[in-house]
């Protein structure tokens, strides 16, 4: 079984920013890079887990969340950073039916699971909300760091909150 690096887009992977799907707008966070390049040296699959609500809301469609997609991976791979898989939660619980994949529901990472035999209990997740601590943890993934650039958030379940990527691999004593 492999290990894993899950990782929310919005926020920790890119500048957050109102239903983001246009490639001109995307910037890359400080930091993500080396934090992947850093997982990938020790041997972990990078997963993309991130809801895409919206696609639901019609403000963007899947093809432009595909182009958009598309795009970040050849990002990374010019960083010689293999993302595995993006997985993509397109509902809205107010316009669709309740899904098994919108965060914090733990669907999309246990498509991954399922389709890259992981082993979960030794991976780790980083978001930037606590619906995303809150799907790892209900995946079984033990290790989940919440990305607060700003320190305003003060209570979370996560197993640390970080104000820079870099600090994740410093505080991991298993890397």
């Amino acid at each position: 079984m492999k290990k894993a690096l899950f990782l929310d887009r919005d926020g920790v992977v890119n500048v957050e920013k109102e239903y983001l799907y246009k490639i001109e707008d995307f910037e890359f966070i400080d930091g993500i890079f080396d934090l992947c390049q850093h997982y990938q040296k020790l041997g972990y699959l990078i997963f993309i887990v991130t809801n895409q609500s919206g696609i639901a809301r019609k403000y963007y469609t899947e093809e432009d969340f595909k182009l958009l997609t598309e795009w970040m991976i050849q990002a990374f791979k010019k960083k010689n950073i293999k993302i595995t898989n993006v997985y993509h939660c397109p509902h809205h619980p107010n316009i669709d039916e309740k899904c098994a994949c919108r965060k914090p529901e733990p669907g999309m990472i246990l498509a991954a699971k399922k389709e890259f035999d992981l082993d979960l209990a030794n991976s780790l997740m980083i978001g930037d909300k606590e619906r995303d601590i809150d799907a790892a943890i209900n995946a079984g993934i033990n290790e989940t760091y919440l990305f607060d650039e700003t320190k305003k958030i003060t209570d979370s379940k996560a197993t640390k909150t970080v104000n820079k990527l870099d600090e994740i691999w410093k505080y991991n004593v298993n890397t």
